[in-house]
Parts: C-alpha cells; sequence; structure tokens
C-alpha cells in the first residue's frame, strides 16, 4: 500500500520506495537525466548527471558507471555500510529523489541486469565497458513534487 504524506509545501510528499504511486513510477519511467550525489572522504558533496533505473518490487535504484570513477570510489570508501547517496531528477515543477544505501556490484548478471533497464528506460544500449559496474542504492525514502 502507497503511504503518501503530503506537506503544506505545495504538493510535496514522501513515500514508501518500494510501493511508490503511479504517478511517481510513470515519472520514473520517463526518460530524464539525474543526478547522484555522494559524499567525498571530506564530507562534501559530489553531483554528477547520470542515468538511474528505479526497480521498486527489489527496492533498488541502479546506476552503471566505469569501476575507476568517483563516483564508484566514494561509495567503496564507505566500506561494507554502504554509503548515503541520493539520486534525483526534474522536470520543471515535477522533481522526484530516492535516498539509500549505495554498495559496488561487479557480479556480471548484476552489471547485465543494470545496463538492460538502462537501455529500456533511456532507448539506447551503453558502449562496451569492460571496467563497468553497477552502483545499486537500497532504497530508504523517496520523495517527490508533481
Amino acid at each position: 500500500m502507497t503511504t503518501t504524506t503530503e506537506s503544506p509545501r505545495r504538493g510535496t510528499y514522501s513515500l514508501d520506495p518500494g510501493d511508490p504511486d503511479p504517478a511517481y513510477l510513470a515519472f520514473w519511467r520517463e526518460r530524464h537525466l539525474c543526478t547522484l550525489t555522494t559524499l567525498r572522504p571530506d564530507g562534501s558533496p559530489h553531483v554528477v548527471p547520470v542515468g538511474v533505473t528505479y526497480d521498486p518490487e527489489a527496492r533498488l535504484a541502479r546506476v552503471i558507471t566505469s569501476g575507476s570513477s568517483s563516483k564508484a570510489r566514494h561509495v567503496l570508501a564507505a566500506g561494507a555500510e554502504g554509503a548515503r547517496v541520493a539520486v534525483c531528477q526534474v522536470d520543471g515543477r515535477r522533481w522526484a529523489t530516492l535516498e539509500g544505501r549505495a554498495y559496488v556490484r561487479t557480479e556480471p548478471d548484476r552489471v547485465a541486469e543494470a545496463v538492460r533497464r538502462y537501455a529500456e528506460r533511456y532507448e539506447r544500449t551503453p558502449s562496451p565497458n569492460p571496467s563497468r559496474v553497477v552502483i545499486e542504492i537500497e532504497l530508504t525514502r523517496a520523495l517527490g513534487r508533481g
């Protein structure tokens, strides 16, 4: 069951990332460039544009990247407890943010699934990259407006 909490600030809401309402899920299925925010070792935010896929049934968001990227290194530096991160997309006054703990996954089946979902959402298959990894975000919170 979707739990939506309406904010007095013009339609901003929080919901269960594993049970989004249809409009929120539809927004995440549209083609939008997103941002990923990770934390550098000094605690300052590192915000970069990325493609994100959202899998509410698994309570996961996925970002494909090179294993040597700063975003992957920041997540790895957090250790076994995972890195606190957020992904966000915006379209005019509509916006959606997913928050959670991120982990770098290198298993070929996980990377292939992330590439498949990316190709589906963004309507293009990414170029081959032998050092590709997937940042899997175990979702704890979903926010949005719109």
